[in-house]
């Protein structure tokens, strides 16, 4: 188990329990977290999942597929920190994760 913190553009913050493989966009929608949809089920074929990573933990997450860079394209407020939540799964070393929502995700 992992904690994410997701930071919604207003600076509200919610606080999960991830199990260890489960992507931050299964863990945002199974609690509701709001402007995370992922509308295409976790397949990186449709950006509602689009989040910013904390600049902290940018090179613990890694770099962006190409997959995600496909699918990014289509999203707005893409920057060098953007990935798909349904990319990232829940890892020991990501216990603490911070990402963020862009604006236009409410």
């Amino acid at each position: 188990m992992g904690q994410v913190t997701y930071i919604a553009h207003d600076g509200v913050r919610h606080t999960i329990e991830l199990a260890e493989g489960e992507t931050l966009m299964i863990g945002a929608t199974s609690n509701a977290v709001p402007g995370i949809d992922g509308d295409c089920g976790g397949c990186a074929a449709c950006g509602t999942c689009h989040v910013h990573i904390d600049p902290a933990w940018l090179a613990a997450v890694g770099p962006v597929t190409d997959a995600e860079k496909d699918m990014l394209q289509f999203a707005d407020g893409v920057a060098a920190d953007s990935r798909l939540s349904c990319q990232i799964r829940m890892r020991p070393d990501l216990d603490g994760l911070v990402v963020h929502l862009p604006e236009s995700q409410h």
